[in-house]
Parts: C-alpha cells; sequence; structure tokens
C-alpha cells in the first residue's frame, strides 16, 4: 500500500517546493522498511531456529498488522509537522523488522511440510503472496478513491487501506493459531538438536560465508530487482515519468499482476522438474534482453505525444553550475539549477552541455533557444505535457502485453526460489541463515531501487537510464548464481549442507 501511495505520501508528508524532492524522500522512507529487514530477519530468524517456526510467524504478521494500521492513524505534516515524518519512518521500520522475519518463517514452513519432489510447486504458492499483494493493494486504493471521491481521498480517504489492514491481521492470526509446528523442527526438538545460538552458528565457518554470499546476490538480490521492477517500478514509471492516468495504470497492472501471481506455482513446479538454477538464470536471462526495450515500448504508447516530443524537439541546457539537487526542499540555488527544476517537474527529459563559467543558462528545443521565462510555454508548444493521457485501444493491448513480458522474469525468479533457498541450508540454522541473507539482499540492494531509479532519472534528465542500476544488479546476480548456486532440487531436508 505504501508502495502505491508514495507520489501522494510525497506531498503529506514531505512537503516543500519541489514535488521531486517530495516523492523521492518517500522513496527513501519506502526503502527504510527494507533496510531493517536485516535486523529483523537476525531477531526472528534466531527465535525460529530455536523456539520454532509457528509460534515467530504468530509475532512477526501481528508487528505487521498493527504497524500498518498505525499509519492510517498518522497525522500529516500540516497536521503534526515534523513529528509526522519521523513517525511514519520508525512505523516503517517496523514493518520491515517484521517481513524480515515472516518471509524466512513463511517459506521454511511450507518446505518442511512438502514432498520432496514437489517442494518447488508447494512454494511457489507462498510466492504468490508478493504479486498477488500489491495486486490486491492497488485494487483497494482504486476502489476507496472511487468510492470517496479525489478531494475526500487526499483529505483522509487514503487512510482506509491501511485501517482495513486490521481486518486481515485478525484473519491471519486466527488462522496460523490453526497450523502445528514444522515436521523438521519438532523432529530437531525431539532429538535434542536445536542450535543454541543459531546465527553464530550460521556465520561460523568460511564455506557458510560463502554460501550466504552466494544466497545473497546470487539469489535474493536478483529476484527481487526482477520482481520489484515488474510491479513498484512499472507503476512509478507510468504514473510519474511518461504521465499515464493513475486510475488507468492501476487497473492495467491489477489485471497483469493477478494473472502473473499464479504462475509462480507454474515456475516452482518447473523446477521440480528441470532444477531450481535454469528456471531462475532463464529468468535472469529475459531480464537483461527486456529491461530496456520494454520500458520504451511502454513509455512510446502510452504517451506518443510525449515521446514524440522528445524525439523531435530534443531539449538542451547549457549554463554554470548546470546542476539539480533533487532533494532541495526550497529551490535551487543556480539559475541552472532552477532551470533543470522546471524540466525536472514537467517530466521532460533533457541533456546538459557543457558551458564557461559565469554564463547565464540557456535552453534549446529542437535547436531554438528559449528563455527561462518563455520556457513553459515553449515546452507546451513542443508537446511536452504533464496532463494525464489515456492511450487509445490499440495502443492498450500493445502495453499489457509489453508489462506481462517486463513481469515475467520476477515470475521465473520468484518461483522457484524459495524452494532454492530453503535447500541451501541445514535444518538447525536454516530460519536464520535464510532470513539474514534473503533480507539482506531484498532491504540493502532492492528495497532501495525504486529510489536510486528515481533519483538517477532527476539528475540525468533521462527516463531510461535509471535503469542502468538494476541491469548491473541482475548481471551481477546471475555471476554469482552461476559459479556460486549449486542445483538443490530433489535435496532432503534433514541432510548437512
Amino acid at each position: 500500500i505504501y508502495g502505491t501511495l508514495a507520489p501522494l505520501f510525497g506531498k503529506l508528508f514531505f512537503p516543500g517546493s519541489s514535488p521531486a524532492a517530495g516523492f523521492l524522500l518517500a522513496l527513501a522512507t519506502f526503502g527504510v522498511g527494507f533496510a531493517v529487514r536485516p535486523i529483523g530477519a537476525a531477531i526472528f530468524g534466531t527465535l525460529g531456529d530455536r523456539l520454532g517456526r509457528k509460534v515467530t510467524f504468530l509475532v512477526t504478521i501481528t508487528l505487521m498488522g498493527l504497524a500498518t494500521t498505525a499509519i492510517g492513524l498518522l497525522g500529516t505534516y500540516a497536521q503534526w509537522g515534523i513529528a509526522a515524518p519521523i513517525l511514519l519512518v520508525v512505523l516503517r521500520a517496523l514493518q520491515g523488522l517484521a517481513v524480515g522475519g515472516e518471509y524466512g518463517g513463511a517459506v521454511i514452513y511450507v518446505c518442511e511440510h512438502a514432498p520432496v519432489k514437489k517442494r518447488g510447486f508447494y512454494t511457489g504458492w507462498i510466492q504468490i503472496g508478493a504479486s498477488a499483494g500489491f495486486s490486491l493493494s492497488l485494487l483497494v486504493v482504486l476502489a476507496t478513491e472511487t468510492l470517496v471521491g479525489e478531494e475526500a481521498w487526499i483529505a483522509w480517504g487514503w487512510r482506509l487501506p491501511f485501517l482495513s489492514s486490521l481486518l486481515l491481521l485478525a484473519v491471519s492470526i486466527w488462522m496460523r493459531l490453526k497450523l502445528s509446528e514444522s515436521p523438521v523442527f519438532a523432529a530437531m526438538q525431539k532429538a535434542g538438536e536445536l542450535a543454541r545460538t543459531p546465527l553464530r552458528e550460521a556465520y561460523a565457518t568460511p564455506k557458510q560465508l560463502r554460501r550466504l554470499f552466494a544466497t545473497t546476490f546470487g539469489g535474493a538480490v536478483g529476484q527481487s530487482i526482477c520482481g520489484y521492477i515488474g510491479m513498484i517500478q512499472l507503476l512509478n514509471f507510468m504514473q510519474v515519468s511518461v504521465h499515464m492516468d493513475p486510475v488507468l495504470t492501476r487497473t492495467l497492472l491489477i489485471g497483469v499482476l493477478a494473472v502473473l501471481a499464479f504462475t509462480n506455482v507454474l515456475a516452482g513446479w518447473l523446477s521440480d522438474h528441470v532444477g531450481r538454477k535454469p528456471v531462475v538464470l532463464a529468468g535472469y536471462a529475459m531480464m537483461l534482453v527486456v529491461l530496456f526495450p520494454g520500458f520504451q515500448l511502454i513509455a512510446d504508447q502510452a504517451n506518443p505525444a510525449l515521446a514524440r516530443a522528445a524525439r523531435e524537439h530534443p531539449v538542451v541546457v547549457s549554463g554554470a553550475e548546470c546542476t539539480f539537487n533533487p532533494f532541495a526542499q526550497h529551490g535551487q540555488t543556480s539559475a541552472c539549477g532552477k532551470v533543470l527544476d522546471t524540466l525536472t517537474r514537467a517530466g521532460v527529459p533533457y541533456t546538459k552541455q557543457d558551458a564557461l563559467a559565469g554564463s547565464a543558462p540557456v535552453v534549446t528545443i529542437a535547436g531554438q533557444p528559449t528563455t527561462p521565462e518563455t520556457l513553459d510555454a515553449a515546452l507546451k508548444a513542443a508537446g511536452y505535457t504533464t496532463a494525464p493521457v489515456s492511450p487509445p485501444l490499440g495502443n492498450l493491448v500493445v502495453i499489457v502485453i509489453a508489462m506481462v513480458v517486463v513481469g515475467l522474469p520476477g515470475i521465473l525468479t520468484y518461483g522457484p526460489m524459495g524452494a532454492w533457498l530453503c535447500e541451501q541450508f541445514p535444518a538447525r540454522t536454516r530460519y536464520s541463515s535464510l532470513a539474514t541473507s534473503y533480507n539482506f539482499g531484498v532491504g540493502i540492494f532492492a528495497g532501495f531501487m525504486p529510489f536510486i531509479v528515481q533519483a538517477t532519472v532527476a539528475t540525468t534528465g533521462s527516463v531510461m537510464t535509471g535503469f542502468a542500476y538494476p541491469f548491473i544488479m541482475v548481471v551481477f546476480a546471475a555471476v554469482v548464481a552461476i559459479f556460486g548456486l549449486p542445483e538443490t532440487a530433489g535435496k532432503r531436508l534433514q541432510e548437512p549442507a
């Protein structure tokens, strides 16, 4: 829900003269929830290996539900002042702590119940949670905004999706109380084989450290980058970068994610038959092939006028001290920086040229110079506009196909990943090892990806340049996976790793 509402949260909790700064700070706060995941993983991973899988993820779901509900009760910056963004960051951190223990517990619980030859298929159902949950959040946001109207939505309606999570919390606790303990953990407990200090044991030897490194970068980083590209980044790109109508964007993404969600199970099933490694590597390879052309196709089809303006009327800026600070809450300090701020607000792609020291900023549109005073009018005349657009039906068909293609790498990597990570570690330290390695990769390298991408776009003026970061990270993940992660399909979970 928070990721869906990041542009609105930038306005409500991080106000200032620059919408770009507010949006980036909202994305940074989104990243905070990911940054603390490794801490939650260490805490709840230890509890999971000592007290059991079931009791630990009862605690994590309770913490998540209460923190999410509390966000819906926060006052905005206009109501509470600086306390509002501070408390928002605190609650995002609590959410991150909860998720740090949640994923490891859930996937291990299912993995340790599953038949050996169906482990990918069983854990594939767990993997549905990410795309189905994001799709559900979009649906709730869209329905609530439609029911209460735009004015009420901005004033108080945005709270309702967060508050409604209290009902889901009650249902989740009831369901989890009905579950029995994992048979693998119960057997270890009966035999007196539980680790006394699982976190220390998980990091005890060079071999274990190499395995943790490989699962972090070869598994968690690559998989989460691919997954968030097809969800959070796709949403941000369509709404913020190409100015597609937000309601239409969310509607399309709901449909695409709902369809793709269940293909996680198929990907997991496929990994039971051909192996985890080939399926995940196929996802990495596909992401590297489709990333740039896929998003470029979406940009061209979603907002043809803006794409045509960028091709036929390129904007070039030159001037002294021509730098843009995306975090400047009270305006840019240099004259050229103010020009760049105007272009960034309008979502206009631009390139910069060097200029002599002390020279005034010069903007040319299709080679024709303009002044800062006439820049807005010149941009409008050239076809640059920030008004939300709704492309024709033919374009929508192409956009949906492109969205599916961009989303598929996340499915191929995510579907088998739960079983693959679970099978990498011995039972004594499985919770601690999986939770810390996975959440360090997701929390640090994927959680801040939307922020890094958007900050790169804001500072370079190119909507495609930001995708260099996920591209590089997926290349690195593929190399680590090839050389560092062994095939594990069919492995008995009680065997030493």
